[in-house]
């Protein structure tokens, strides 16, 4: 059994239904044990003015890294993600962003996620839910990864929460 992070995150449509509507889908492919409180966060990496809704969740899954990737592809087509929404506005986007204890990497994914200690928005709601987890390459905890972020990004706590 793995523990794994996620970050999920939508910035257009209905962006909490779609949040709400991939952690029920997530249901199916693990057990939640964590949910963070959803976050507006300013995009970062493209171009667009709208914000995201973004938010984490810890996940107990028999699935290794590149199953559960499959999974997670899979349900944000259920959603209404389009395949070519890279750095574009999207419906849903659902990352894997580190397995408790484990790395791993192969042509297409690589975990924890590369990007993972220069994102504000994915650190911020998974320090809520997942403080001393420890970055496997890093040796740091996501507390010490938050605190030496230098991107600056708005990141404000929502009144909204997802069960």
């Amino acid at each position: 059994m793995y523990r794994v992070y996620l970050g999920l995150g939508s910035n257009i449509g209905d962006k909490l239904t779609a949040l709400q509507g991939a952690v029920e889908l997530l249901r199916q492919v693990g057990r939640v044990v964590g949910i963070s409180s959803v976050y507006e966060t300013e995009p970062v990496g493209m171009d667009s003015a709208r914000s995201f809704y973004n938010m984490a969740i810890a996940l107990e899954t028999e699935l290794d890294p590149t199953n559960l990737m499959k999974s997670l592809k899979e349900l944000e087509g259920r959603l209404g993600r389009a395949n070519d929404t890279h750095l574009k506005d999207r419906e849903i986007d659902l990352d894997i962003l580190l397995y408790e204890g484990l790395y791993y990497e192969d042509d297409e994914l690589q975990v924890p996620h590369a990007a993972l200690g220069s994102r504000l928005f994915a650190l911020v709601p998974l320090h809520e839910i997942a403080p001393v987890v420890i970055h496997p390459l890093l040796g740091l905890s996501v507390a010490e990864l938050k605190k030496q972020c230098s991107e600056k990004a708005r990141v404000e706590r929502t009144s909204h929460r997802i069960s």
